[in-house]
C-alpha cells in the first residue's frame, strides 16, 4: 500500500531531477561526446573516455544525458529500420502513398515493440516473461528482402499479383498482404523455441551453421544495393531513375558511382576522426552529406515529401492478410535465424552491460528476449510491416558511451515514434536519390556478411567444422549468384493450383540461399559427430615424440569435454 510518506518521497526525488544541475546535466564529460579525433589536436584527451561513469541497467540518469544518448541510439539504427521497407515497397511496386506509410509504419512499430523488449514483462503464474529487460531494440529485419525478392516473380508469374496489357507489373498490395501473413503465422516458431534451453538451441544451431545463413543473406542483399549505387537496382541499363527524371543519365554513369562513394567516404572518415557519437551514427552522417551534395547538384525530387501528409499512424493504410504457401519454409528458416541473432545479440548485450552471462537470470532474459522477439514477429506484421529482429549496432553505442541503462532504451523508443508520426519524414527519406541511397544500403548489407564472419570465427575449424561449412555453402552461394538455377526442374503448367503451389515452394526454397545453406547445414551438423581428436593437427604433428601426440589427443578430449 502506497502512503503519503511514499508519494511525498517520489515528489522529492522528481523535484530534484527536474530543478538540480546534476538532476538535468550530472556529472558526464560531454566533451569527449562531442571532441572528434583530429590528428595533433586533441592528442591530451586521447584516452579520456575512460573516466566516463558507467550507467547501469537501473542506475539513476540525468535527464539530458537520458535524451541525448537516447537520440543516438534511435540514430544508429535509424538506416537498418527505413531500408527494408523502401526496398519491399520498391519489390511490390507499391504507389508513393503506400511506400511513405511503411516507412513510417516500420519507426512507428520498431519504437512500439522495442519498449516490449527493453521493458521485460512477466507472465502471470509462470517462471516466464516477455522481453530482456535490457537496452535491446528491435528493427526490421533485412532477412525478409531475400523472401520478398523471390517471391513476388512467382506471384506476378501466378496471376496473385496483376499485370498490365503491355506487361507491366502493376502495384500489388495482395502480394504485400500475403508476405505479412505468412511472417505472422511463422513468428509461432520462434515463440515456441524461446522455452526451449539456449544452451540446447546453441547446440542444436551452432555457429558452423547460423554463421553461413547470415552471410549468405547478407550476400544477396549486396547485389540490389549496389545496383542502386550505380543508378537504380530498378532501371539496370537504362536511364535512371527515369528519362523524365532530375538529372537522368545512364545506369552505371561516373556521377552516379562518385554520390555513393561520397557516401562512403564519409562514413570511413567519421570512423577514423569523428567522435564517438559520430561513429555510431556514421551511417546516418554519410547519408546526409550525400543527400546535401545531390541536393545541391540537382538530384532532388520534392514530390514525394509535397504529398506526404503532415501525421501518421499505423493502420492508415491496411493489406489483405493471406498465407502465401511458397515462403512458409524460407520464412521458417528466416525465424530460426532470428532466434539465433536475438541470443548472440541479447548475450552480448549483458556483456557490454556488465551482467553476468552465465546466470539462471541471464537464461531468463534470453528467454525473454527471444520470445518478445517472436511475439514482435506477429504483431509487427499485424501492424503492416514486415517482421522485426532483435539489433546488435546498439551494443557498439553502450560500449562506447558507457551507458546500458533502460532510460536511454526509453528515449530513444520516443524519437522513433516522433519521426515515424510526422511522416514528412518518410517523403524526404523516399526521395533520397538512388546512388545516394544505395551507398549506404551496400554498406549496411556488407556489415551483415562482417557480422557473419564474426559468428563464424568461433568456431573451432576442426576437420569436420570445415566441412559442415563448406557443404552449407555449396549449394547456399550457388544458389544465390545463380538465382533462377531450380526453374527448370518443374515444368507442370497444368491446372492443379494446390500442385504447382507445392512445386512453387521447393523452387523458393531451392532458390533462396540461405533457407537452402541453413537446411544443409543443420542436416549436416546432425548426422556428422565431431571428432575427439583433430588428426589434421596431428598430421602436422607426424614424426613428433608419442609424448606430443599423447598430449594433444588430451587435449582433444578436453575440448569435446
Amino acid at each position: 500500500m502506497v502512503t503519503k510518506l511514499d508519494v511525498s518521497n517520489r515528489f522529492h526525488k522528481l523535484r530534484i531531477k527536474f530543478t538540480t544541475r546534476h538532476g538535468l546535466l550530472g556529472d558526464y564529460n560531454y566533451k569527449y561526446l562531442f571532441t572528434p579525433e583530429i590528428p595533433y589536436l586533441n592528442k591530451t584527451d586521447k584516452n579520456a573516455h575512460h573516466l566516463q561513469p558507467f550507467f547501469g541497467l537501473n542506475s539513476d540518469m540525468p535527464i539530458f544525458l537520458g535524451i541525448l544518448l537516447g537520440l543516438q541510439h534511435a540514430l544508429s539504427m535509424l538506416a537498418g529500420v527505413v531500408s527494408p521497407p523502401i526496398i519491399i515497397a520498391s519489390a511490390a511496386n507499391l504507389d508513393d502513398t503506400q511506400s511513405q506509410y511503411l516507412v513510417s509504419a516500420s519507426l512507428l512499430a520498431s519504437g512500439i515493440l522495442s519498449l516490449i523488449q527493453i521493458t521485460r514483462f512477466h507472465i502471470p503464474k509462470t517462471n516466464y516473461y516477455i522481453g530482456s529487460g535490457l537496452l535491446s531494440v528491435l528493427g526490421t529485419s533485412f532477412a525478409t528482402i531475400s523472401i520478398v525478392n523471390k517471391s513476388f516473380p512467382m506471384m506476378y508469374a501466378n496471376g496473385v499479383c496483376p499485370i498490365a496489357d503491355d506487361g507491366t507489373k502493376l502495384a500489388c498490395p495482395d502480394g504485400y498482404g500475403a508476405i505479412l501473413g505468412t511472417g505472422a503465422v511463422c513468428a509461432l516458431l520462434e515463440m515456441f523455441l524461446s522455452f526451449i534451453p539456449p544452451r540446447f538451441l546453441q547446440k542444436l544451431f551452432p555457429s558452423v551453421v547460423t554463421g553461413p545463413v547470415v552471410l549468405l543473406i547478407g550476400i544477396s542483399l549486396i547485389q540490389s544495393g549496389f545496383e542502386d549505387w550505380l543508378g537504380g537496382s530498378g532501371c539496370v541499363g537504362t536511364i535512371c531513375p527515369s528519362s523524365s527524371g532530375p538529372k537522368a543519365a545512364p545506369w552505371g554513369s561516373a556521377q552516379f558511382i562518385g554520390l555513393g562513394f561520397l557516401v562512403f567516404v564519409t562514413i570511413v572518415l567519421c570512423e577514423k576522426y569523428g567522435a564517438p557519437i559520430m561513429k555510431s551514427t556514421a551511417v546516418i552522417i554519410g547519408l546526409l552529406v550525400g543527400c546535401i551534395v545531390a541536393a545541391a547538384c540537382g538530384y532532388f525530387s520534392d514530390s514525394q515529401i509535397t504529398a506526404a501528409p503532415a501525421a501518421t499512424f499505423l493502420w492508415v493504410h491496411t493489406f489483405k492478410l493471406s498465407v502465401y504457401g511458397p515462403a512458409v519454409l524460407p520464412f521458417l528458416a528466416t525465424y530460426i535465424v532470428l532466434m539465433m541473432e536475438a541470443i548472440g545479440d541479447i548475450t552480448a548485450t549483458c556483456d557490454v552491460s556488465r551482467l553476468p552471462v552465465d546466470t539462471e537470470e541471464f537464461d531468463s532474459r534470453v528467454q525473454g528476449g527471444v520470445f518478445a522477439d517472436g511475439v514482435s514477429g506477429v504483431l509487427s506484421c499485424l501492424f503492416t510491416i514486415t517482421p522485426m529482429s532483435t539489433f546488435a549496432q546498439n551494443n557498439g553505442v553502450i560500449s562506447m558511451t558507457k551507458c546500458a541503462n533502460r532510460m536511454a532504451g526509453y528515449w530513444c523508443c520516443f524519437f522513433l515514434l516522433v519521426m515515424g508520426i510526422f511522416s514528412k519524414f518518410a517523403g524526404a527519406l523516399l526521395s533520397i536519390p538512388k546512388p545516394v541511397l544505395g551507398g549506404m544500403t551496400t554498406f549496411l548489407f556488407t556489415s551483415v556478411c562482417a557480422s557473419a564472419l564474426a559468428i563464424i570465427s568461433k568456431c573451432r575449424f576442426t576437420r569436420r567444422d570445415r566441412f559442415v561449412l563448406t557443404a552449407s555453402l555449396v549449394f547456399g552461394l550457388g544458389a544465390t549468384m545463380v538465382p533462377d538455377w531450380f526453374d527448370y526442374v518443374f515444368t507442370y503448367d497444368g491446372d492443379n493450383k494446390s500442385l504447382k503451389g507445392f512445386y512453387d515452394a521447393i523452387i523458393l526454397v531451392c532458390e533462396t540461399g540461405y533457407a537452402l545453406g541453413g537446411i544443409i547445414g543443420v542436416f549436416m551438423n546432425l548426422i556428422l559427430p565431431q571428432e575427439d581428436i583433430d588428426y589434421e593437427n596431428l598430421d602436422i604433428l607426424e614424426g613428433s615424440s608419442s609424448s606430443n601426440l599423447e598430449q594433444l589427443e588430451l587435449e582433444n578430449i578436453h575440448k569435446k569435454v
